[in-house]
């Protein structure tokens, strides 16, 4: 990948004087052949960089100036929702873009709540990835509808997957020192990982986070 970046200028009728520069994680190496030429025909974009997991592409803002990440959802090592909570908060990132074949209808509700600004689907034309990429460089968010009511309703969109396994656990039960040796981890970490849980969910004790997640469990 080139490290060499350029100021966003643009002309006098408001449009991009250099091109669009992407980074794109996909971990089906058919799919990024594909989309590496996509991207090639159109002289809107400059593709500086591919990954085929969350964690290199996580790297790679750490090393490379862009524009536009376009990240899976399911990815080997960090998926897409944990790429996202990884830079939630981040300042001087590059603006994401969930591209996915998934047809769970619930991605791109919990894409936006942590933070994307895109969503595309790989049934839909190629078109429509470029057209996507190109509106969120420009500052725009391109989703499907979203019923945005439904960001705040749910609390479980901001939960990692340990922390999902911890309120399992404490639902079943389970005392801190159960939850350390099922999980392979120490006792201080159970701690810190439900301290952070309970913050999350806006509670202050197990038997608070266990009624949210009955109740969440029950309500889906």
């Amino acid at each position: 990948m080139s490290e060499e970046t350029t100021d966003i200028t643009r002309d006098g009728t408001g449009k991009r004087r250099r091109p669009i520069e992407i980074v794109i994680a996909e971990k089906n190496p058919l799919l990024m052949s594909s989309l590496i030429k996509l991207f090639a025909g159109d002289d809107r974009f400059a593709l500086v960089g591919t990954t085929p997991d969350g964690e290199r592409f996580l790297s790679s803002i750490d090393r490379v100036s862009f524009d536009v990440g376009i990240i899976g959802w399911e990815m080997p090592y960090l998926d897409g929702r944990g790429v996202l909570q990884a830079l939630q908060g981040r300042a001087e990132m590059p603006r994401l873009i969930v591209y996915t074949g998934s047809s769970n209808p619930d991605i791109p509700r919990v894409a936006m709540a942590l933070g994307a600004a895109g969503f595309c689907s790989k049934s839909d034309p190629p078109a429509q990835l470029l057209e996507t990429v190109a509106a969120v460089a420009d500052g725009r968010m391109m989703f499907p509808f979203v019923d945005v009511s439904q960001l705040a309703a749910d609390p479980f969109i901001g939960l990692t997957p340990r922390e999902k396994e911890l309120l399992a656990a404490l639902a079943g039960g389970l005392t801190n020192a159960q939850i350390a040796s099922q999980l392979d981890i120490s006792l201080n970490t159970v701690k810190f990982h439900l301290k952070n849980l309970y913050d999350k969910l806006g509670v202050s004790n197990r038997a608070q986070a266990v009624a949210h997640y009955l109740k969440g469990r029950d309500g889906r």
